[in-house]
């Protein structure tokens, strides 16, 4: 159900002289379903807002009919959104700028973005994941292509369709670069200002790796809590593997200079819960299928659906092998998804492994004494 539209328009609050500064032009490059909703946000937040996208005609039923039916049926967007093909248009006097791109094309438009936004625009990166080979996160490879300016992540539990349609909804705004200027001055502050309205409330962070870690892994996760529902298992199932998931996350996250508490906010645990538990997460739901006994080749009936897990899957693991992490739940998924493992072996051998300790400074690790039964429990996933 969309909400009121003036619940959404009424005025923000008048912000005292010493708080922070809003945007006031935002440029939100990328016209999917998130991309899209993202835009609806920042002009309801009465932000100048540019929106980019590929495709004239989903443009144009933006500009007209103020929706993005291809992505987003029925929804209506906010009044304002200027909808663009053209790249330098978008970015033309953007203050700051929304990049909601798949992750394989991060490198490519984040360089763009440096050579055509003004210098001193911020880049805050929506897509989730580690790049392939470098096994850089999304915003390590901006700030790469993209230098001398800040850059930022925004992530958290949100499902496109009840963002567009202003169901209340919290996100993470990170941004670890301005260390010299004060915190209520910093990019992330300022882009939360930006786009908070009635029903879209962001938070703050300057903990970049660990809300970025967050966002990559528990698309892995959902995948192999979408296969154990698929295959008839319930919620304590479901429950297991995110709470092992959970501690995997905070692992790589503490590896790579972030904090275990912020895996445990919106960015991590909040965005690991969404996507483990709805069909609405396609990683949940390309998971749901293999556990119902569907190929590769057969899950959503054969539509090129982009599954960020099965790609996360393999990045996240080698990054975590490079670092010296083990990270079970996210092997066994690569496993299943990239070297063809049947499931049923791969789940035996996760859940038949050494029995270890919670909390992990007990250092404790004990043989599993019931491998065979392990094995015959989880042996019908394989037909």
């Amino acid at each position: 159900m969309t909400l009121p539209e003036s619940l959404e328009t009424r005025p923000l609050p008048i912000i005292a002289p010493k708080g922070p500064r809003p945007y006031d032009t935002i440029a939100v490059l990328g016209g999917g379903a998130f991309g899209t909703a993202l835009a609806s946000v920042a002009a309801r937040a009465q932000r100048e807002t540019r929106l980019w996208l590929r495709d004239e005609s989903v443009a144009a039923d933006v500009r007209d009919n103020r929706r993005n039916t291809r992505y987003l049926g029925d929804i209506k967007l906010a009044k304002g959104i200027t909808a663009t093909t053209d790249l330098a248009e978008a970015l033309d006097g953007a203050d700051a700028v929304l990049l909601v791109t798949p992750s394989t094309t991060i490198r490519e438009m984040a360089a763009r973005i440096g050579e055509l936004a003004p210098p001193d625009a911020p880049i805050f990166v929506c897509a989730k994941g580690i790049e392939s080979g470098s096994g850089l996160l999304m915003s390590e490879v901006a700030a790469e292509v993209a230098p001398g300016r800040p850059i930022g992540a925004l992530t958290g539990p949100t499902f496109a369709t009840e963002t567009a349609a202003g169901h209340p909804t919290a996100v993470t705004v990170a941004c670890s670069s301005g260390v010299r200027v004060r915190p209520m001055e910093r990019a992330a502050a300022r882009m939360a200002l930006s786009l908070a309205t009635g029903a879209f409330r962001p938070y703050i962070s300057d903990d970049l790796p660990g809300v970025e870690v967050g966002g990559a892994v528990k698309n892995v996760v959902a995948i192999a809590c979408g296969i154990l529902a698929g295959a008839g298992f319930g919620e304590n199932s479901r429950a297991a593997i995110i709470t092992r998931g959970l501690s995997e996350m905070k692992e790589l996250a503490v590896k790579l200079g972030g904090s275990r508490e912020t895996v445990t906010g919106l960015g991590g645990l909040g965005d690991l819960m969404l996507t483990c538990s709805s069909p609405q997460s396609r990683n949940f739901s390309y998971g749901f299928q293999r556990g119902q006994g569907r190929s590769d080749d057969e899950v959503f009936d054969g539509r090129p659906v982009v599954v960020e897990g099965r790609h996360n899957a393999v990045t996240a693991t080698d990054l975590a092998r490079r670092l010296g992490l083990h990270m079970p739940i996210c092997e066994m998924v690569r496993s299943i998804v990239d070297d063809g493992e049947p499931i049923g072996d791969a789940f035996a051998r996760f859940w038949s492994s050494p029995i270890g300790a919670e909390p992990r400074a007990l250092d404790l690790e004990i043989a599993h004494p019931a491998v065979d039964a392990v094995e015959r429990r989880f042996e019908d996933l394989n037909t």
